[in-house]
């Protein structure tokens, strides 16, 4: 990118340098041409006027704008110059009072923009819950403080816009009297009185041209910035060595995660290992920590120290799209995107078979669910706009964990909309994992969860407080372990509440 300002930069540099040769021309006609009344100067000149226009590409042009003023006088160069100093200085004062104001508006806008997008996806909790009234006097008041703001700031733009465009127009009239002065006084001509008068107009054009749109230029440094500041974060992309299918051993070697601008670590020294057909529940309070480990399990989330391996490799040795493949995620919010159900399934892989779309499926339990729907698994699906519940659409998201039998599959929260249906059929789905090999994490609340569950882990303000088998860790860390060892007994699949 840095290329195209630069040639765009160059190339206006010349066309603006071209525009000098008009005013000199102009300035001999009348005093030599006119005046002689010679016809043979006039072609000289036109001669010469064509050869300028294919050199004076080389001047400086900022030079070349001033010093062409310079030359008839040193007062008319020094006016030009102090002129142009003052209409910078114009511009500096405006960048500097203009910018908190502008940050402010741009910071409300995105605010509001973003309330009105959760409000757009969540309409019909937000008219359920009888809060569309308020949320809608919310977003009023966040967007009347940003148009306010906003208005402030171009009240300020616009007063330092008519400054320099009526300081220019005075500069230029200016010069022109002190050029009809030294014209009296004869150390000019009249002819250099008018040339002046252009040059000054063309050199300090474009300053007037950066106040009037410094709001634009603001703009777009702050998104240059802020875009410079976000892709110097992000490790350079590099090409990742094939590794083959791995198997499902994960090793995690004290775990640290400390959010952004953060000085306390959600995740601390987090360590243990998973062989191939096992399947751990990591329980523990909110906020425990539990859905940062998912995310740092499956590699959306690089943790601040330590490793996560998967088959001896760290998760950063695999390639992006290789990784999306070896672990399945499903998140504890459930996440759609623009298209139809089988896409989704697949993760919109383009090459994607329907067989495996239909194995996925049919793993989590959710083929015939797909089948009653008005278009099979060619119904389009849409944020905010489906015509499955909650609890559906979850079981679909399960289907696109298991897309592809992968390895290694996280599941946070995976029974928070289940119902009946959707309870019975997590059961299984685990199983099927843990016979193919594969192993099987879950972060969970509800005791139904994890009845399956060879081990489990307790996570505590975000430190392993326990780890072990299953009945072992239900004896010390629950009080009624004996009601919880014959859940899987009396269980309903009623999300956990039998």
């Amino acid at each position: 990118m840095r290329g195209l300002p630069l040639s765009a930069a160059i190339f206006s540099v010349f066309v603006n340098l071209l525009t000098l040769t008009a005013p000199l021309y102009m300035l001999q006609v009348y005093d030599r041409v006119l005046s002689s009344g010679s016809e043979a100067i006039l072609v000289a000149l036109s001669l010469l006027m064509t050869f300028l226009f294919l050199v004076m590409g080389s001047l400086d042009y900022a030079r070349g704008r001033l010093l062409a003023i310079a030359i008839f006088h040193p007062l008319l160069g020094l006016l030009a110059v102090i002129g142009g100093a003052v209409l910078v200085a114009i511009t500096l004062i405006n960048q500097w009072i203009t910018r908190d104001p502008m940050k402010v508006a741009r910071s409300q806008n995105l605010h509001a923009d973003q309330l009105a997008g959760r409000l757009q996806t969540e309409a019909q909790l937000v008219h359920a819950l009888r809060l569309a009234d308020i949320t809608a006097h919310h977003w009023e008041h966040l967007r009347r403080v940003a148009v306010g703001t906003g208005m402030r700031a171009a009240d300020r733009q616009s007063m330092f816009a008519v400054a320099a465009k009526t300081y220019r127009q005075f500069l230029q009239s200016a010069m022109l009297g002190l050029g009809a002065y030294l014209a009296l006084q004869g150390e000019i001509s009249p002819g250099a009185m008018i040339a002046g008068s252009i040059l000054l107009s063309r050199a300090l054009g474009p300053v007037d041209l950066a106040v009037g749109q410094w709001a634009v230029v603001q703009h777009a440094r702050a998104s240059w910035l802020s875009l410079a500041a976000r892709l110097s974060k992000a490790p350079p992309a590099t090409a990742k060595t094939a590794l083959p299918v791995p198997k499902a051993h994960v090793q995690l070697s004290n775990v640290t995660v400390i959010p952004e601008g953060q000085s306390f670590a959600v995740l601390q020294n987090v360590s243990f290992a998973l062989s191939p057909g096992t399947a751990m529940g990591v329980i523990g309070p909110s906020g425990a920590g539990k859905s940062t480990l998912a995310q740092v399990m499956t590699g959306a989330l690089r943790p601040s120290g330590g490793t996560v391996r998967l088959d001896g490799a760290a998760l950063g040795h695999y390639a992006p799209a290789d990784l999306g493949r070896h672990v399945g995620y499903l998140p504890q919010h459930v996440v759609f995107f623009d298209g139809t159900v089988a896409e989704n399934i697949a993760g919109f892989q383009p090459d994607a078979d329907d067989a495996d779309i239909i194995a996925a499926a049919t793993a989590a339990g959710t083929h015939e669910l797909i089948l009653s729907l008005p278009d099979g698994y060619d119904t389009v699906v849409r944020p905010g706009m489906s015509p499955m519940s909650g609890g559906q659409l979850q079981r679909i998201c399960l289907a696109r964990a298991l897309f592809g039998a992968p390895p290694l599959v996280v599941l946070d929260q995976p029974n928070s909309n289940l119902d009946h249906d959707g309870s019975v059929a997590l059961s299984p789905a685990k199983h099927a994992v843990k016979a193919r090999g594969g192993t099987v994490v879950i972060m969970a609340h509800r005791p139904s969860v994890i009845q399956h569950c060879d081990q489990l882990m307790v996570l505590d303000h975000g430190r392993v407080t326990d780890i072990g088998p299953r009945e072992d860790i239900l004896r010390k860390a629950v009080r009624n372990a004996s009601h919880l060892l014959v859940l899987p007994s009396i269980d309903r699949g009623d999300n956990g509440q039998a």
